[in-house]
């Protein structure tokens, strides 16, 4: 005997275990709403994790720039002659300088990332209380809709 293709869809096939098993049917919609609400919160944490690297990015840039413009005023104060002692104050004025501002940077840039991770695992958090609190009331109320 023929052997019959095997084309039904996921859902097909577990329509079909419910059937056998005599399980209640399922609201589509519901099942739905549900994976839908699931996909908007994953969106959302997705952007909110984009919005934080884009600002990471434009901060960097932003840190870079200053970098330069320091090194180039630093070296045009070379340029003029002076005695080795101005000049080692100068050079120990700017590692100073340097070393304040990469750690300034260092730490605006830990914000940022630290704000645009709590931002993307509260929105997850917040979908996650969404869905239990959806069970529980499902559970409540025998599955039926309101």
């Amino acid at each position: 005997m023929a052997k019959k293709p095997e084309s039904d869809s996921v859902f097909d096939m577990f329509a079909k275990l419910g059937r056998d098993l005599k399980l209640p049917s399922m609201e589509i919609e519901r099942v739905l709403e549900y994976h839908r609400k699931n996909l908007e919160a994953l969106q959302k944490s997705a952007s909110a994790s984009a919005s934080g690297a884009s600002s990471v990015m434009a901060k960097q840039r932003e840190i870079l720039q200053e970098t330069l413009r320091e090194i180039t005023d630093m070296a045009q104060s070379y340029r003029v002659p002076g005695n080795p002692q101005e000049i080692m104050t100068k050079q120990a004025d700017f590692a100073r300088k340097t070393f304040e501002t990469a750690v300034k940077n260092a730490g605006e840039v830990a914000d940022i990332m630290k704000r645009s991770g709590a931002e993307s695992i509260d929105i997850l958090r917040k979908r996650i209380q969404e869905s239990m609190e959806e069970i529980r009331d499902s559970y409540h109320t025998g599955g039926d809709k309101d």
